[in-house]
């Protein structure tokens, strides 16, 4: 009780009682000292009633905050339906809404961490490999009697090796800046065919090398952020040539409709495993059948996280002759 009355509106509400029942004595010994007994009965019980309401409340009140306490250290088993009235059931549906909210918050949060560890331990298994062989290769270059035919394809294999670290590290950028939503994407009208050439423009002297044929078609118009889809498709007809054998085909056909503008990137390999087809776009997910293609699996990924930041779709399957990719940018209008 003595809590109670160190609520400063209890202790107000006590003395306003106080005053109208001492108004109300002196009114009945002024005008009938008859009805005294009952207007003192009467006052006094309704200050026991509103006291005996207010204690009630504070008890229920200081129950919630509690629970609030024992939520916000982390226990989750708390019954909160027993607050159904009045003000109070307003109070329980707003922390409620709090405790759900916090649960998600904290399911995020745990989430992202195991993320970020899972993909911190990705980096550096991915940058450590390249690493180990640069100074293998380093070594070797420190003996006085290498040839200098020996020394130059050595040389050689260093720089192909900072160059796929760079591509990784620029790769990981690119995704970090898509993770976090600070790429703004810039729609910009280009004819597909255009586009087609522009995107496979960077594979097109690998592809050469590898013996194998590009083949082009496009139709219409393509609205999309040019610089970043001739990234993402660029990324796929990249992984196709790396799976086409020397002197097979890649075909890129590009074409319009009223719904979208659709990209569709096949070639004449072996085609993706079912086991692998379902995880294709995963990062650094690199398949039990192509393990030995030397790829980072961060290429895909960093493709659909492109084409799906610009309103679109990529779906990878097999058909007849290999592996197909189908891209779709849908339009906003129609």
């Amino acid at each position: 009780m003595s809590k109670l009355l160190r609520n400063g509106e209890v202790y107000r509400s006590l003395i306003a009682f106080v005053v109208l029942s001492l108004a109300a004595v002196v009114f009945v010994l002024i005008y009938d000292d008859r009805f005294l007994i009952p207007v003192i009965c009467l006052c006094c019980g309704f200050i026991l009633i509103h006291f005996i309401t207010v204690f009630l409340r504070y008890k229920k009140i200081s129950e919630l905050t509690s629970d609030i306490d024992r939520i916000l250290h982390g226990e989750e088993n708390i019954d909160l339906e027993k607050y159904a009235e009045g003000e109070l059931a307003l109070l329980h549906s707003e922390v409620y809404k709090m405790t759900v909210r916090l649960r998600e918050q904290q399911s995020r949060l745990v989430e992202d961490k195991i993320y970020l560890a899972d993909f911190l331990a990705d980096v550096s298994h991915q940058i450590r490999t390249p690493l180990t062989s640069i100074n293998i290769l380093v070594s070797m270059l420190s003996e006085p009697d290498m040839t200098a035919e020996k020394r130059e394809q050595t040389v050689h294999k260093l720089y192909g090796l900072l160059s796929r670290i760079d591509w990784l590290i620029t790769a990981l950028l690119k995704m970090s800046k898509l993770d976090t939503g600070t790429v703004k994407f810039h729609q910009e009208k280009i004819t597909m065919q255009q586009f087609i050439d522009k995107a496979c423009m960077p594979v097109r002297i690998p592809i050469e090398l590898h013996g194998q044929e590009l083949v082009e078609a496009g139709e219409g118009e393509l609205e999309c952020d040019i610089a970043w889809s001739c990234e993402a498709v660029g990324n796929i007809v990249k992984n196709c040539m790396e799976h086409t054998p020397d002197g097979g085909t890649i075909k890129v056909t590009g074409k319009e409709n009223a719904l979208y503008y659709e990209i569709i990137i096949t070639d004449s390999g072996s085609g993706i495993s079912s086991e692998d087809l379902p995880h294709i776009f995963e990062r650094f997910y690199k398949g039990r059948s192509n393990e030995d293609k030397g790829g980072f699996g961060i290429g895909l990924a960093l493709a659909r996280m492109i084409i799906t930041g610009q309103n679109g779709t990529v779906k990878a399957e097999n058909y007849s002759g290999g592996a197909m990719f189908t891209v779709r940018f849908y339009k906003t209008t129609v």
